[in-house]
């Protein structure tokens, strides 16, 4: 028997309500990332990228089809178990980091764990580690606001891959970086995909980032075009 994908979405259709007009985002998409394989989403503004990524990745709700991971459908879950569920299986990177800057960088990826209630001496362990695999194994002490975008940006990736997870969304990782500093932040991210096997799924319109990845899916008008 074939192994399921990490990732796969079946007919996905979101359907916005907006002064008594609905809006049709998603028309029926589907796809599939394979264990350990990297894909490159683009398109135009509004061609429905990031309310795609939303929903593969549990923030948000399709209004029909389904999203499943290893081959289970997450769809049916409750609000709880698929918040569960997001926080252990599901890492996120955005465009902004999204950290805290009253904790430490530290602080800031050990956060999940401690949401999973882990052991807060694994928690700080599995960060520690993943700091010094990123290069900020100096930077550990320091707030989000003492530290580079770059390194900002490292510190978010370390926080989506604290609990492990077997897939990695991205929404613009190297949106409000510097060409340089945006090219390391993606040799990192295929640096991880292949020494851990992750599969990673990448929205940018970057098309110089895409084209690094294993594939590219290009969306338009709420469809997958090719």
């Amino acid at each position: 028997m074939s192994e399921a994908p990490a990732l796969q979405a079946e007919d996905l259709r979101k359907v916005f309500r907006r002064d008594g007009y609905d809006i049709e985002v998603l028309k029926g998409v589907s796809l599939s990332l394979a264990r350990g394989e990297t894909a490159g989403v683009v398109g135009i503004s509004g061609a429905g990228k990031t309310t795609l990524l939303q929903i593969l990745g549990t923030l948000d709700r399709a209004t029909s089809g389904k999203v499943l991971y290893g081959g289970k459908d997450v769809t049916a879950l409750s609000a709880d178990e698929m918040a569960s569920f997001r926080n252990r299986s599901v890492g996120f990177v955005f465009q902004a980091h999204n950290l805290l800057p009253e904790f430490s960088v530290l602080e800031n990826v050990t956060l999940p764990c401690l949401i999973a209630r882990m052991d807060p001496a694994e928690a700080r362990r599995r960060a520690v580690a993943l700091l010094g695999e990123v290069g900020l194994a100096e930077r550990i002490a320091h707030r989000t606001g003492e530290i580079s975008g770059g390194e900002q940006q490292r510190t978010a990736i370390c926080r989506a891959l604290v609990m492990e997870p077997s897939v990695l969304l991205a929404d613009e990782p190297t949106g409000n970086l510097d060409r340089a500093t945006a090219a390391g932040v993606v040799d990192l991210l295929l640096s991880l995909n292949r020494s851990r096997g992750l599969s990673l799924l990448m929205v940018t319109h970057n098309d110089q980032v895409a084209t690094r990845l294993h594939r590219v899916i290009r969306i338009d008008d709420g469809r997958i075009a090719s």
